[in-house]
């Protein structure tokens, strides 16, 4: 049976300090190197204290996920699918190396531990993926997109993909220039009507 750690009192404020520091040492040591010390001194507090607060670095880690998640895309809605595509692409190549580099330190840890992986999917995977589907299903709802269009089952991977995909295949950012063209060459022709078809 897990002892689960004594919570003590932490301000939110110094909270979300621990998670800050936990989450930068981590994209730059990666998840192997980081320890309680670390993020100890990096905060400057006791490690004692962090150790009271979560435990293990597993779950200050997973805390950190939740307790910095932000709602990046889910605020979206211009009223039309390229403007809409158009203000994710900005909203998301102001996030992209730095999602990117934490998805990659989590990378090989999140396989060996469930609750890191659950931690990365919901504060950072899910939201993403549920913000473009949102803005393709409101697409169809308005008529620009015919209901019936296979394209639509691939957006969210393709978007979310591209965003990660980038920096490992050229060493760079996905950033809004290159969004914009992803989206203006793949996504918007393959939603666009096809000839003849009936919208209702």
């Amino acid at each position: 049976m897990t002892t689960q750690p004594r919570r003590s009192k932490i301000t939110p404020e110094r909270e979300q300090e621990f998670y800050e520091a936990a989450l930068d040492l981590l994209r730059e040591d990666g998840y192997e190197a980081l320890t309680m010390e670390g993020v100890a001194a990096r905060s400057r507090c006791g490690k004692s204290t962090l150790y009271r607060q979560w435990g293990t670095k597993q779950r200050l880690i997973a805390a950190a996920l939740h307790g910095t998640r932000c709602a990046r895309l889910a605020d979206i809605d211009t009223g039309t699918l390229e403007g809409d595509l158009r203000a994710m692409a900005r909203s998301a190549a102001q996030f992209s190396g730095r999602d990117t580099s934490l998805m990659h330190a989590l990378g090989h840890a999140v396989l060996q531990n469930p609750e890191l992986l659950r931690a990365l999917r919901e504060t950072l995977v899910e939201p993403e993926v549920a913000a473009i589907n949102g803005v393709v299903r409101r697409a169809v709802e308005r008529g620009e997109i015919a209901p019936d269009n296979p394209a639509v089952e691939f957006v969210a991977v393709q978007l979310s993909g591209v965003i990660r995909a980038r920096p490992i295949l050229e060493g760079r950012p996905a950033d809004e220039a290159y969004l914009t063209r992803f989206i203006e060459a793949s996504i918007l022709p393959a939603l666009a009507p096809r000839q003849g078809s009936a919208l209702g």
